[in-house]
């Protein structure tokens, strides 16, 4: 288990659920290798919320699925410091099956959202989280590390044939084998680093996302010839996805996109 602290910080607020943490109580976010509760102890102050936000998305990437947040001795002083939480949540809500719960005693029933930390799914106890979270499908995610290597794009394009036809998504192997390339050769020529492809079903879309380790931008490349494998530049994407974008995480960036089968008929039909 590892952790990471935040300077001194006195305690100015409202307990969200057991005995109150004295002055001077450091914000430490604990991260459980061997599981996905990260728990977190302390005060939560906005000098913190940078910290508690980079800890969660990195563990996020690093591990397929949801992940619980255990705040039962989180003490938050400010109301930015709460939004946190929301604002994870958020960011996640279309990598692949990716998602954050909450264990918060103060929540009045399971999954409510009406703990201090609004918007986010919440359980009182930490077993009640855990089994909310086994109920998703992890079996329904694929995943592959990756070097920058020209064969990179190959690879996961057949672990976007695998998915797709693993599950019953026949339509989205096209579209989705095209964005996968971009994106994928977008870190093989500007960001340069290994990289984590990672697929999920979702209702009835495919959820696609590719990690690397560069704080570098997604390059923009324009339009080449369709006879070209690759290189015909994220705006492709653009096209192909009903929702994409970019999250900044620790040590690099995601990008993700979402396609829908119903935008590939009318695109493809």
């Amino acid at each position: 288990m590892t952790g990471i602290d935040r300077p001194d910080t006195p305690y100015l607020g409202v307990p969200s659920g057991g005995a109150a943490a004295p002055a001077g109580t450091r914000c430490r976010v604990e991260v459980d290798d061997s599981s996905a509760v990260v728990r977190l102890s302390g005060v939560l102050d906005p000098a913190a919320a940078d910290t508690v936000r980079d800890a969660l998305l990195a563990r996020l990437c690093d591990r397929p699925g949801p992940i619980v947040a255990d705040v039962t001795r989180l003490r938050v002083d400010e109301p930015p410091g709460r939004s946190v939480f929301a604002q994870v949540r958020r960011e996640v809500a279309d990598w692949p099956a990716a998602d954050l719960l909450l264990c918060d005693p103060a929540v009045s029933g399971a999954g409510r959202a009406d703990t201090a930390f609004a918007g986010v799914p919440a359980w009182p106890t930490l077993d009640g989280a855990l089994a909310a979270l086994a109920a998703t499908p992890l079996a329904a995610v694929l995943t592959v590390d990756l070097p920058p290597t020209v064969e990179a794009a190959r690879q996961a394009r057949e672990l976007v044939a695998t998915g797709c036809r693993n599950w019953g998504m026949p339509a989205l192997t096209e579209p989705a084998q095209i964005a996968v390339t971009e994106m994928v050769n977008n870190v093989v020529v500007h960001a340069r680093t290994v990289m984590n492809v990672r697929l999920a079903p979702y209702d009835n879309t495919l959820q696609l996302s590719v990690r690397d380790h560069s704080p570098r931008w997604p390059t923009f490349a324009g339009v080449s010839p369709p006879t070209r494998a690759g290189g015909r530049g994220l705006l492709l994407i653009d096209t192909m996805a009903r929702r994409w974008g970019t999250s900044v995480v620790p040590d690099g960036k995601v990008i993700w996109c979402v396609l829908h089968p119903d935008d590939e008929a009318r695109a493809f039909g």
